[in-house]
């Protein structure tokens, strides 16, 4: 089995084919694994950085078997129970969203746990969201309008969908609820990696894969793939070229682009959308929530680590090409005004990823193809696949897992 990428599909697929007895070989055009979801050591700040501040939650079952096949379920840290601050910066208002755990959503009756200016009956306009619609949009769906929206569904759903939610596809969009909101506070508990993404996610996979005998080749890259046929036959690399035997199998987990490039006539997302993040070296003042959501600002969402602040801003095309300490300073003044801080700009390191997902938009999302292709010994993994969710790091290992099966299966040759 050839896996090709390094990102979290290829290592689920990589560690799920290993685990099952396969001899499988993954190879990475980077010079480290991870993909999208990795940490680094920034000289700027001396602290070790992760790319993007990923959240997931307890109810994303496909991190959780990942994490338990490569013994690290106890990289992940969260509150007991399911609990959002907010914060909006246009009235100064702060409150606490506290669902209950199960899945009769009888917190919404409380004034005191739901999002203020609402009512019960306003979360009837999630109902939509529990049956598929197909090539439909958000704003189809359902009024995107009144304190619901704009206190948590918008800014819930742009941090899913990284699209504006309105001209969002609502399957997406439905997906998630169903798989977390529906099934009650148990399903949705924030959970960050601990102490890094790379700690939680990538170095206990390659640690699993070499005690399992599979290597994992970086600063490899695929340069082309010879095709005959309904078949791929070889694989050109950069450091020479690998023949595929009668039983061999091409488990592609690039990005989107990378594998339109080297499979003629596939069908990928073609439109993608900006991610920014900011890190500010500073101890975050007592008392500070973990993770809090901000309303009337530019940033959404604050996260307190011991030694750093940093923020995330989704969908962020509007930002990805401005001077970055104009973009520090800007993001700086909502943390600095959430937690009372001076506006005094400390030290900080912006991470902007103007190609972070792909658009998910009704019309993009139809152009994801499946794992299988028109070539027997050739899958895709990614979270741009297929998977019926938006691109997130439960997507990406769903796909990871599902072409190792399909691998695995008899009828995939």
């Amino acid at each position: 089995m050839h896996v090709v990428g390094a990102g979290l599909a290829g290592l689920s697929a990589a560690v799920q084919l290993a685990r099952r007895g396969s001899a499988v070989e993954v190879s990475e055009a980077a010079a480290q694994a991870g993909g999208r979801c990795r940490s680094y050591f920034d000289p700027q700040l001396g602290l070790t950085l992760d790319n993007g501040n990923h959240l997931v939650l307890s109810g994303n079952t496909a991190v959780y078997a990942y994490l338990d096949a490569i013994g690290a379920r106890d990289r992940l840290a969260g509150p007991d129970k399911a609990v959002f601050h907010w914060a909006d910066l246009s009235t100064g208002e702060r409150w606490t969203l506290r669902p209950n755990e199960g899945p009769l959503p009888w917190w919404m009756l409380s004034a005191k746990r739901r999002t203020p200016g609402t009512r019960a009956a306003d979360h009837l306009s999630l109902l939509p969201f529990l049956r598929f619609q197909p090539g439909r949009r958000v704003d189809q769906v359902m009024a995107c309008r009144g304190a619901l929206w704009d206190r948590l569904l918008d800014p819930f759903l742009l941090a899913v969908l990284n699209t504006d939610a309105r001209e969002g596809s609502a399957d997406l969009a439905g997906a998630v609820v169903r798989e977390t909101l529906a099934k009650g506070g148990a399903a949705y508990r924030p959970r960050i990696a601990e102490p890094t993404l790379s700690a939680a996610f990538v170095e206990p996979a390659l640690e699993a894969l070499a005690k399992l005998g599979t290597s994992v080749r970086l600063g490899r890259r695929l340069r082309r793939i010879a095709l005959d046929g309904d078949r791929a036959t070889s694989l050109v690399f950069s450091d020479g070229e690998t023949p595929l035997g009668p039983d061999d199998k091409l488990l592609l987990a690039t990005p989107a682009w990378v594998a339109a490039d080297l499979l003629p006539e596939l069908i990928v997302p073609t439109e993608h959308r900006a991610i920014v993040n900011a890190h500010f070296r500073l101890t975050p003042p007592a008392g500070a929530e973990p993770l809090i959501g901000v309303i009337g600002g530019t940033v959404e969402w604050i996260f307190a680590f011991s030694d750093r602040m940093s923020v995330t801003v989704s969908g962020a095309d509007r930002l990805v090409d401005m001077d970055r300490h104009a973009l520090a300073a800007l993001l700086w003044k909502d943390v600095a005004a959430v937690h009372g801080l001076s506006n005094e700009l400390p030290p900080w390191q912006v991470l902007k990823e103007k190609r972070a997902t792909f658009a998910a938009t009704p019309e993009q999302d139809a152009l994801r193809p499946k794992a299988q292709t028109r070539w027997k010994n050739v899958l895709l993994a990614g979270d741009w696949t297929a998977t019926g969710l938006p691109s997130t790091i439960e997507g990406a290992l769903r796909s990871g897992s599902h072409a190792a099966d399909l691998a695995l299966a008899p009828s995939s040759v």
